[in-house]
Formats: structure tokens, sequence, C-alpha cells
């Protein structure tokens, strides 16, 4: 039986046994990646230390030369099939976490369904439309109580504007007549003011203040006769 077989075969033996949780398969493959990824690098010097030998010895020493072209060539498959190898583990790594990530989204979405369920197993569609009808009802109640408040509260006093208005301008007439009576007028006198000599227009100065003279002679003439008459 080859190698591969008994491995399935010990595969099927265990098959009783509980599979790994995905955390530590993802552990062992990155466990695996890093061994062989040392391996190739141990490989790789190998063959650098190989292709000197060879060069080394040349044609000189051409059975040295030869083998350690064999051991390169060797350690050369080794390298190819762990760069085979690390390509199905990384493959089969990157899958296995896009599964396990698969897997945590679909549990979580199921309890997260689960959670809504629950939640909507408590709730009555009836309750919540009379929730909402007495939050509307609460709402415009509370709408009337302010814009009861914000109007302008007037007292019923019982008394008439337009009388009050008619008391008011009555009082500012006699304000009016009290400040009228206490104006002082300036006294008229009695006697009539003496007549004004007619005066011709473009007459002379001197000619004007002959006339104006003999004037006020005549007048005081007539005084003194006046006088003269009522003393006898």
């Amino acid at each position: 039986m080859s190698k591969l077989g008994k491995l399935f075969k010990g595969g099927r033996s265990s098959k009783g046994r509980a599979a790994p949780s995905p955390q530590d398969a993802l552990a062992r493959l990155r466990d695996t990646e890093e061994m062989l990824s040392k391996k190739q690098e141990y490989l790789e010097n190998r063959i650098q230390k190989e292709l000197a030998l060879a060069k080394k010895h040349g044609t000189q020493n051409k059975r040295a030369a030869l083998q350690a072209l064999k051991r390169k060539k060797r350690l050369e498959k080794q390298l190819s099939q762990i760069d085979g190898t690390l390509s199905t583990i990384e493959f089969q790594r990157e899958a296995l976490e896009n599964s396990h990530t698969n897997t945590e989204v679909l549990r979580n979405m199921g309890l997260a369904a689960k959670a809504m369920k629950a939640v909507h197993e408590n709730m009555d569609l009836n309750k919540i439309d009379d929730l909402m009808q007495d939050i509307t009802e609460q709402q415009d109640i509370a709408q009337e109580i302010s814009e009861a408040f914000s109007q302008r509260v007037q007292f019923g006093d019982g008394f008439d504007e337009d009388e009050l208005m008619a008391e008011l301008e009555e009082l500012e007439q006699e304000e009016l007549n009290k400040k009228m009576t206490n104006i002082q007028l300036p006294n008229v006198p009695s006697s009539s003011l003496p007549a004004q000599p007619n005066r011709r227009p473009n007459m002379p100065s001197s000619s004007r203040l002959s006339r104006a003279a003999s004037s006020r002679r005549t007048e005081e003439d007539d005084d003194f006769k006046q006088l003269a008459a009522w003393a006898t």
C-alpha cells in the first residue's frame, strides 16, 4: 500500500473524531507554509553551493563536477515539488479563510434574524396603530394649548372704547381752551392813527419837507385855537 493510501486509510479510521475548528486548521496550514518556505530557502542555498562546486572542479575533476550537477538537479526537483505544494496549501488556506468568513457571516445573520424575530414577537400591530393615534392626538392637543397661550388675553371690563375716546377728546379740548385763555394779547390803542399825507411820486425832497413843516404848523395853530376856546 502506498503512503498516500495509508494516509487516506488513517483518515477514514479517524472518522469518528471531531473535525478541527477553522481556526485550528488555518493555524496548521500557516505552520506548514512556514516550514515549506524554510525548506525552500535551504534548497536554494544547497543548489547555489553545488553549482559553485561544479564550476570549481570543471574539467579538471570531471567526476566530482558531474556529481555536483546531479545533486543540483535533484535539489531543483525537490524545490519545484515544494513550490507546487506551497501553491496548493496557499489555495487551500485562502479557500478555508473564505469559507470561515462566509460561515461567520451566515451565523451572525442567523443570530440577527432570530433576534429580530424575538423582538417582533413582542410587538402587536394593533397596539402600534393605537399608540400612533394617541401620539397624534396628544400632539394636536399640545398645538391647541400653544395657540391658546399665544393669543392675547382680553379681560371683560364692560367699558365702551368709543365713549372713552369721546371723553378723552373733551379733556383735550378743555386743556386747549385753558391754554388759549392764559395767552395775553397786546394792548391796541383806542384812538385812530393820524392819516398819512398823500405823497406824489417823483417829488423833490425839499418840497416834501416844506409841505410837511407847513402841515405841522397848521395843526399846531388849530390845537391852540381849540385850547383857547375851551379856556374862555
